[in-house]
């Protein structure tokens, strides 16, 4: 993962929390009580500040980052972690000092976290926020699509069949987690048809298949449970590719067992690859397409992604906890 930046334990300095209080399926609210209370015993300097709507988490984020604070912590979901991320980002093209980034996952998934080395328990979470361990993090945009000025990434995107997941397992109410994602999988799966004919450019490779799923990773995993990049750092200036041609629905079924346990690679309708800056085409159908699991399109023709090597530096728990 890289070297790793320490505060040495000291005081964290002016930490803004943005939180989410819809995250979780609506459970976030009810644990912010006990945020508050282990914020203030661990004797943060802190603020909370809680989202109303979509994009609501950025706009705080940037204006914290523009007003001098020291750390910015996501209270939420993948999508809020997002947003923060890109209030970082847009705050650093202001010419503003950035924050380090936190993350306190109270989401469903909580992808992103696991993806960029966080905590993944709330109050592991809190914990390093207040030890102030940190370490650089690549920073990812795509472009095209709902947004042809960019949007940052700091775990993956997924174009195809895990979006289309992605938006089913958004309408169940009773599942949370991986669980919502593997039944979301398998009533996907059941309907699924029409994968398109894509182009990928990637580090002078070309590569024209039909495609169930293309990933492009900063972290290891999406879903929950599906390592679409099981080797994959986030620091070493790259994203990595994952594309599955689609198999036979039997054979699908198994490629989701092989994600599942990171060894999709070996599979023969599987194409990974690595580089800095990627391009996909739509020849035939349409890309539809995430990024931390928030839309980017349904319909989309044409995507550019780049790796940006150390935007930011990211909380992180101390070895093996």
């Amino acid at each position: 993962m890289g070297a790793v930046v320490s505060a040495g334990g000291g005081p964290t300095g002016r930490l803004k929390v943005v939180v989410n209080p819809t995250a979780g399926q609506g459970t976030a609210g009810t644990r912010l009580p006990h945020l508050r209370e282990r914020l203030v015993a661990l004797g943060l300097d802190h603020s909370i500040e809680l989202t109303g709507g979509r994009w609501h988490a950025a706009e705080i984020a940037r204006a914290a980052a523009l007003d001098g604070f020291t750390v910015i912590a996501a209270a939420g979901g993948d999508g809020t972690c997002n947003e923060v991320l890109n209030g970082l980002m847009e705050a650093k093209g202001a010419g503003a000092s950035v924050p380090a980034l936190a993350v306190l996952p109270i989401g469903r998934g909580n992808d992103f976290a696991f993806g960029v080395g966080a905590a993944h328990r709330l109050d592991e979470a809190l914990e390093a926020l207040a030890a102030g361990r940190r370490r650089p993090l690549d920073v990812g945009r795509v472009v095209g699509g709902d947004f042809p000025q960019g949007r940052f990434f700091g775990n993956g995107v997924g174009i195809g069949f895990d979006t289309l997941v992605g938006l089913e397992a958004a309408r169940m109410r009773r599942l949370r987690g991986a669980t919502a994602y593997a039944w979301a999988a398998v009533r996907t799966l059941a309907t699924y048809s029409g994968a398109p004919l894509v182009r990928v450019r990637f580090g002078g490779d070309e590569v024209v298949r039909r495609a169930a799923l293309v990933s492009l990773m900063n972290g290891r995993r999406m879903g929950g449970a599906f390592f679409m990049a099981p080797a994959a750092a986030t620091d070493d200036g790259e994203l990595d590719l994952c594309l599955a041609a689609p198999p036979s629905r039997r054979a699908m079924v198994r490629l989701f067992v092989s994600f599942m346990r990171g060894t999709q690679a070996a599979s023969p309708h599987v194409t990974t690859g690595r580089a800095r800056e990627l391009t996909i085409e739509a020849l035939e159908g349409a890309l539809v397409t995430h990024a931390d699991g928030e839309t980017i399109c349904t319909a989309g023709t044409a995507l550019s992604v780049e790796c940006l090597p150390r935007q930011v530096d990211i909380v992180v728990p101390a070895e093996g906890t």
